[in-house]
């Protein structure tokens, strides 16, 4: 298999392979139930990025980074977290080494919901003072609901933090790690679907998760694998050639203009 992950290149290799782009994955170490391991989200976006740098040709891995910012997680053992702002602060220093050796088109590819506003905000900094790089964010689980059949999901959506969905790719991705014996969580009835409303985890169940873990399948799993990383590969592969180049024309030539 070729190598795509940085922390198993040296020198020669790494100048060998011809990288010009980069996946950065970002997770968190919290409780995800007594089901799941406490790195799911990294080992989560390592795997899914390491699959798609595979189907590319120029694009290198970051090792996972394990550590988000989870203060809203942290009432079960054991969270270990991150302030919002040391995590800006990490991946701007990331994106900064990055471009230091010539490495300009990156993927933050998150796994953990804390991190969204941290990496938006870094890679838009980033953007702001560095404008030759082309930066993009990707949070892997929000294109299920627009490319999965409507019914793979049997509860709540398939939703939850080490629910449904999220133990369905542990099983998937890694399943000597998953004991399905204790996978249990709680669904809180009164979320507003639209308003972003701001909880912390012990307001919203009394476990380490939400949702029905118990209706996650490595079948499951396998199909959100497939999506993610086809979506992806083709997303990758067009970054890879071009960057992000966004062609605007004057709205009297678009279609339906």
């Amino acid at each position: 298999m070729r190598p795509v992950q940085l922390e198993l290149l040296n020198t020669k290799s790494f100048l060998a392979g011809g990288f010009d782009t980069a996946i950065v994955p970002i997770g968190a170490c919290e409780s995800h139930g007594d089901h799941m391991p406490f790195g799911t989200d990294g080992l989560t976006s390592h795997a899914l990025a390491v699959k798609i740098a595979l189907a590319c040709e120029k694009t290198v891995v970051l090792p996972p980074h394990y550590l988000g910012m989870s203060d809203h997680y942290r009432h079960q053992p054991i969270c270990i977290s991150l302030s919002n702002d040391t995590q800006v602060r990490v991946l701007e220093d990331v994106l900064g080494s990055l471009q230091h050796w010539g490495i300009e088109k990156v993927l933050i590819l998150n796994g953990h919901d804390g991190n969204i506003p941290c990496a938006e905000i870094a890679a838009r900094n980033v953007k702001v003072r560095r404008k030759s790089m082309s930066i993009a964010v990707f949070d892997w689980w929000v294109i299920l609901q627009q490319m999965l059949p409507a019914d793979t999901f049997e509860v709540w959506g398939g939703w939850g933090h080490a629910g449904e969905v999220e133990t369905s790719i542990g099983l998937a991705l890694f399943p000597e790690l998953m004991n399905m014996a204790d996978a249990r969580g709680q669904i809180p009835t009164r979320l507003d679907g639209f308003v972003k409303e701001i909880w912390t985890f012990d307001e919203i169940t009394a476990h380490g998760a939400t949702g029905a873990a118990h209706k996650g399948t490595a079948e499951k799993g396998e199909k959100i694998v497939e999506v993610v990383v086809r979506y992806m590969t083709d997303y990758m592969r067009r970054f890879e050639r071009d960057g992000l180049v966004y062609a605007p024309v004057d709205a009297t030539e678009y279609p339906g203009g």
